[in-house]
């Protein structure tokens, strides 16, 4: 019997996304498919929508071993029982399955809150078995409202790069299939689908781009939005890793063993890589809730040097040159926060 079209389509994402792992993510994947050895399963997020639910259908049919983690936020009523019959179908499909239930905080709001306390749970299910990829169901529209979400913002390069294919333990196969395909793929096997109200709920800001604004510009361009803006976000992905890397390997070079990092040799760097070194310096300092205009006025002390301060850094933290050299304080205590010296690759995005 021929597998329909949208069924195939993301079966072979989901093989292509599990086999293109690094070898430490895939090495026991790719060994059972040969030996047939018991696998410790991947870790599969569905909320019973019909994007993780697709994704969780074609995972069955390719991995060796799922373990689906239905989170129940407990942030509508009957949210519960919605849970246990998402996990219920979840092992009807063949996958191992239970329900975490999580509280949802306050802090960045409802969207952030819940997204955190999701998060939270599926790395505890990641560590659980092994520090398993975590397979997450967004698909290209979703990383379309995540360009969108960005470019309004002004947010930067790395922000407007989007999601991420693989983000340890992160795994997103279906960022190239879009949502009427999984939606297409459910159809065609029976599967039914739950749809969240808080998806089509105009107080969320997701939710009024994916149904007013999205549709909007795909009228006033004349289509093909979505698809243009996930291409966007792959080219910066690309020139943001590189840019990522060449900032690293500077990084180490420049930082001495005290952690104070070397201004004079870091000036002559062009603003895209300097101005990288600089926050991961400031990060690896304790430096927290940067801004562009923090990463900037730092900057300004490398590249532009007049004898001039900068801002206070949020956690009572200041950034000072002397000698050609600047340093992170503690301004409540005067004293040096020297930051870690980098080691290793630069985080994969």
């Amino acid at each position: 019997m021929r597998v329909p079209d949208p069924v195939a389509e993301l079966r072979r994402a989901v093989r292509e996304a599990l086999t293109g792992l690094p070898a430490a993510a895939n090495g026991r994947f790719a060994a059972s498919r040969r030996t047939n050895d018991a696998f410790a399963p991947v870790v599969l997020a569905c909320s019973g929508g019909a994007d993780s639910l697709a994704l969780a259908a074609a995972a069955v049919h390719v991995a060796p071993a799922v373990h689906g983690v239905v989170v129940d936020h407990g942030l509508q009523d009957g949210s519960a029982e919605q849970a246990a019959a998402t996990a219920a179908l979840l092992r009807e499909l063949g996958a191992d399955a239970e329900v975490v239930a999580v509280e949802v905080g306050t802090a960045g709001g409802p969207e952030a809150a819940a997204r955190d306390a999701r998060y939270a749970a599926l790395r505890a299910a990641s560590r659980a078995h092994g520090d398993a990829p975590v397979l997450l169901g967004h698909t290209l529209d979703d990383q379309a409202e995540t360009v969108l979400l960005g470019l309004g913002r002004g947010s930067g390069a790395r922000s407007l790069a989007g999601m991420a294919a693989w983000d340890p333990p992160w795994c997103r196969p279906l960022l190239g299939v879009r949502r009427a395909t999984t939606r297409a793929a459910c159809a065609a096997a029976g599967l039914p689908v739950w749809d969240d109200p808080h998806n089509a709920d105009p107080r969320y800001t997701r939710a009024r781009l994916r149904h007013e604004v999205l549709p909007l510009l795909e009228d006033v361009l004349a289509g093909g939005v979505a698809p243009a803006l996930a291409r966007t976000a792959a080219q910066l992905a690309d020139d943001d890793a590189a840019l990522t890397a060449l900032a690293h390997e500077r990084l180490i070079r420049l930082v001495d063993p005290d952690g104070a990092l070397d201004a004079v040799g870091l000036a002559g760097e062009v603003p895209a890589v300097r101005r990288r070194v600089l926050r991961s310096w400031l990060v690896a300092a304790g430096a927290r809730e940067l801004t562009d205009a923090h990463v900037r006025a730092v900057d300004a002390v490398v590249a532009r040097w007049r004898g001039q301060g900068v801002p206070p850094l949020a956690g009572g933290l200041e950034v000072v040159r002397a000698h050609g050299r600047l340093r992170v304080l503690e301004a409540s205590h005067h004293g040096v926060r020297a930051p870690a010296r980098p080691d290793g690759p630069p985080p994969i995005r």
